[in-house]
């Protein structure tokens, strides 16, 4: 894989722990039922300090502003297709 390749799998990678799988849940939220399931819930995300490697589902301090903030870039970059050439 070339260097841009790379980087583009892993902000697909990063990108899949918020997003809504086949049934509906967001690996983020891990089994915390009422962020899968509450209507009033379910589609706020957070960034947490750090994530658990098998699963993705995030722990430590939520509603994060450092690092794992700019998965809201790279969700933008993707949806703008700019890894695209």
């Amino acid at each position: 894989m070339t260097l841009r390749d790379v980087a583009i799998e892993l902000s697909e990678r990063l990108g899949r722990i918020f997003q809504q799988n086949a049934n509906g849940h967001r690996p983020v939220y891990g089994a915390v039922k009422v962020f899968q399931t509450n209507s009033h819930w379910r589609n706020l995300l957070t960034f947490n300090e750090y994530f658990y490697g098998d699963n993705g589902a995030g722990l430590g301090a939520s509603h994060q502003t450092g690092w794992t903030g700019v998965i809201a870039q790279l969700i933008h970059q993707c949806s703008e297709s700019l890894f695209l050439e």
